[in-house]
């Protein structure tokens, strides 16, 4: 009797979400590597300096826009479409024009290579004060400390 009749499945009705887990996992794995690199931008060699830095407080209500100028002189802006790619002149008082009108707080700074002359960093400063920025600040890497007994005079000397 039992052995003609066939006992039918029940079917599920719920959805297995452990590979969705995963991929999701791995996704949040993946943006945690490359957000860092993201705000990077520009590779510059900034010189070192002890300057104070800046109010977080301050930073947190206006980001600053950054004019970042590389080894080879080429101007980059971080507003504005387009920020891994040099700008002209006239990109970079437009953007910084079209910011300042929508928030004259807005921090102005100029991150240069320790390479480029001396020029063409003030060339950069007038444009950003032509567009109407009354204040330019620079960035700059923090000193690094020296390590004891690694400053003064040479080894030999009295």
């Amino acid at each position: 009797m039992a052995t003609g009749l066939r006992r039918r499945k029940k079917l599920m009705g719920e959805i297995n979400v452990v590979p969705y887990i995963d991929v999701m996992l791995v996704l949040l794995v993946i943006f945690m590597i490359t957000a860092p690199l993201l705000k990077e931008g520009v590779k510059v060699d900034l010189p070192d300096a002890g300057a104070q830095p800046l109010d977080p407080a301050f930073l947190a209500k206006h980001e600053p826009l950054v004019v970042s100028i590389d080894a080879g002189g080429r101007l980059y802006v971080n507003f504005g479409p387009e920020q891994d790619k040099p700008a002209t002149e006239a990109t970079v008082s437009a953007r910084t024009a079209a910011l300042l009108r929508r928030d004259p707080q807005t921090p102005i700074l100029v991150k240069a290579d320790t390479t480029v002359p001396y020029g063409t960093v003030v060339h950069a400063m007038v444009l950003l004060q032509h567009a109407g920025a009354a204040k330019v600040g620079f960035l700059t890497d923090p000193v690094k400390p020296v390590p004891r007994g690694a400053g003064g005079a040479p080894s030999g000397a009295r």
